[in-house]
């Protein structure tokens, strides 16, 4: 496999809370268990990372607690840490709380990862063979979105980038998110995310509109579905809804970076879309069997899972379809 994974986007130490169901206002739950994780744009270079591509962040950690906590993570997986640590704050932080029915809600409070500056990505250069990766977490926060704006638009042309403008799309200035998307060779995201880009309709329009409209150097879109699959439309016009895997979900956090850290794991390595995306899908089911968020499979593991035969459904369960 040529090349490296550069993510320059954000990470924050995950609080995870396992309740049985969210509390009524003014009540108080107590929760079954409680995890202190990595989270946020760790779990998408760990699925990349552990289908064989070499992960990099560019992005930035704090020189605090947090930010210890998330560099012995990386150090863990293998990734380097290309940027030095915030001299004047620390990393981030998300609350999950994960209910039974495997859903999940966020309250979030960030840190180092949302201040970037040029002078900051300096250490941060792209090799040939290389591909990039932000996404909308960094773009939202106004201490970093002008400046890795900037980067990415220097951007040499031969280089892939990718982007997930994820759940807080509203929150990234238009005039920002249309540059972004200008650049945008792969653009991940899911329904919900589409529609406010390319206003509501059937699937099939609006990813058609998302490259036509928004996406002028896109090679594709990928529209994730949850437990459905996702929908992935081409440049040239190819387009193809591709099925997702049945299976019981406890916990669905962190399946949608899974979801894209394979389908770029694969894409790198030289297998076709449509099949990076059934590989991605089987990614994502088998992350949702697991807990924590970046519990993405292995190479072997998705290809193991792959082998035994026929497992892919049009629908399972209605808390799984959310937004992976």
């Amino acid at each position: 496999m040529s090349g490296r994974l550069v993510h320059v986007g954000s990470a924050v130490v995950d609080y995870v809370y396992r309740i049985d169901a969210l509390p009524a206002p003014g009540t108080e739950k107590t929760a079954s268990s409680f995890a202190q994780v990595a989270g946020g744009g760790f779990n998408m270079m760990v699925a990349a990372s552990r289908t064989g591509m070499k992960v990099v962040f560019g992005g930035q950690l704090g020189s605090g607690p947090n930010g210890d906590f998330l560099r012995a993570a990386f150090a863990a997986e293998g990734i380097e840490t290309l940027t030095p640590p915030s001299p004047v704050m620390d990393s981030g932080n998300c609350v999950a709380l994960i209910s039974r029915d495997a859903e999940r809600t966020f309250v979030s409070w960030p840190g180092a990862e949302g201040v970037l500056t040029r002078a900051l990505m300096a250490p941060v250069s792209v090799e040939p063979g290389d591909w990039v990766f932000t996404s909308g977490y960094t773009l939202s926060y106004p201490g970093s979105r002008d400046a890795l704006t900037d980067w990415i638009e220097t951007l040499p042309a031969e280089t892939p980038f990718v982007f997930d403008p994820t759940p807080i799309i509203s929150d990234i200035p238009r005039g920002i998110l249309s540059r972004v998307l200008a650049c945008t060779t792969w653009l991940s995201c899911n329904a919900t995310e589409a529609a406010e880009i390319a206003c509501p309709g059937d699937i099939e329009a609006v990813a058609a509109r998302l490259l036509a409209d928004h996406c002028p150097k896109a090679i594709g879109v990928v529209v994730r579905a949850g437990a459905k699959g996702c929908f992935l439309r081409l440049a040239d016009g190819t387009a193809q809804s591709v099925s997702g895997f049945k299976v019981e979900a406890i916990d669905t956090n962190g399946a949608g970076d899974t979801h894209i850290g394979a389908f770029v794991s694969a894409l790198s390595r030289g297998v076709q879309p449509f099949e990076a995306a059934r590989y991605a899908n089987a990614a994502a089911a088998l992350s949702v069997t697991r807990h924590g968020g970046s519990s993405a499979p292995t190479d072997q593991e998705i290809q193991t899972f792959l082998s035994h035969g026929d497992r892919s459904t049009t629908a399972h369960g209605r808390k799984q379809e959310a937004r992976f």
